[in-house]
């Protein structure tokens, strides 16, 4: 019992009489129910607004068997890919009605993938989103079994995993073509980490489109994602230059190694794209402002994790839904040009 003169806690009944409306209306719309006229949901909306009402989520989940209430497990969250993935399936699910839960995984392995998720289904989240590109914590995924929907991001298609991924191989492809169209012989290639499900999708993006046009495959040059990497690579294309070979233009897989890597071509005295043409890959705020500004490949984080909130929607009712990969956007700004004569 609430001691005498303690303030009493608000509830539908109350929302209900400032909305002129039944309490199982206000329940409806709090609920995110579709069967709500619009001005009703509106003058629902603004009572609840003006008596400052929150709903009490521990009752709510006892009546509707849900808590609207989605976890996702991540890692490398200090990654620019993960991080705006992170930030485009909150937006999502907060629009959609949902909060979203956060676990970040210390290592990619599958006992911490699934502590995590366990973690998750002991708090009756509503759904599991999980978004790692390394190792046994995606391979993992394939073999747990929930009670709850579990949805992966970026890890690609796979029919018995619902899933929403970028087309890592069409960006690269968009890249890869960009500069042989420029009238560049070749590309060469930085690639992001050997376990990256994320960089081996580029580096198959970028062969493939070689080997389609005929055009010389060179060795790759493998990065960590860092500028230091790229800048690493950078110093070992330059000496290549000038031991004579044709080393005309560079696709990276990240933006921070092209950073690096235009950082080093400037220290070697090699101009871009006069003498050597560069494209990254996510376009990351910055990248406008490099130096020259940089050629590279969109990703549509917001629309990534708009469709993974729409996955675990439709799993929750029970609809069959694949959407299709989110296709990337090449930008060209001034790091591309065509090819040195001579």
């Amino acid at each position: 019992m609430l001691p005498e003169g303690a303030p009493r806690a608000l509830g539908l009944a109350d929302v209900a009489v400032r909305a002129g409306v039944s309490h199982q209306t206000v329940s409806r719309v709090v609920n995110g129910h579709r069967s709500v006229a619009p001005a009703t949901r509106e003058r629902v909306q603004q009572a609840i607004a003006e008596l400052g009402y929150r709903p009490n989520t521990a009752a709510r989940a006892l009546v509707t068997g849900s808590t609207r209430t989605f976890g996702l497990v991540i890692s490398h969250i200090n990654q620019f890919g993960p991080a705006q993935t992170l930030l485009g399936l909150e937006y999502a699910a907060r629009a959609a009605g949902y909060s979203l839960g956060v676990a970040i995984l210390d290592e990619d392995s599958e006992a911490a993938m699934r502590e995590a998720v366990d973690r998750f289904v002991a708090q009756s989240v509503d759904g599991v989103v999980a978004l790692s590109t390394y190792g046994q914590a995606v391979e993992a995924l394939e073999r747990f079994v929930v009670p709850v929907p579990l949805v992966t991001v970026q890890v690609g298609w796979d029919e018995q995993r619902p899933s929403v991924w970028v087309d890592q191989e069409g960006g690269a492809a968009l890249a890869t073509q960009h500069l042989l169209d420029l009238g560049h012989r070749t590309v060469h290639h930085v690639t992001g980490p050997a376990d990256s499900l994320e960089s081996g999708g580029r580096m198959r993006g970028w062969r493939g489109v070689l080997q389609a046009a005929g055009a010389p495959v060179p060795g790759t040059l493998c990065g960590d994602w860092g500028p230091a990497s790229g800048h690493a690579a950078g110093r070992e294309l330059a000496a290549r230059i000038r031991a004579g070979e044709e080393v005309t233009a560079v696709f990276l897989a990240n933006d921070q190694m092209a950073l690096g890597l235009l950082n080093a071509l400037h220290e070697e005295g090699l101009s871009v794209p006069g003498d050597v043409s560069v494209v990254g890959f996510d376009d990351v705020p910055e990248c406008a402002y490099y130096t020259p500004p940089l050629t590279t490949v969109r990703q549509d984080f917001a629309e990534l994790g708009r469709r993974g909130v729409e996955l675990v929607l439709a799993r929750l009712r029970n609809q069959p839904l694949q959407p299709d990969p989110v296709i990337p956007e090449l930008v060209v700004r001034r790091t591309t040009g065509p090819a040195r004569s001579g």
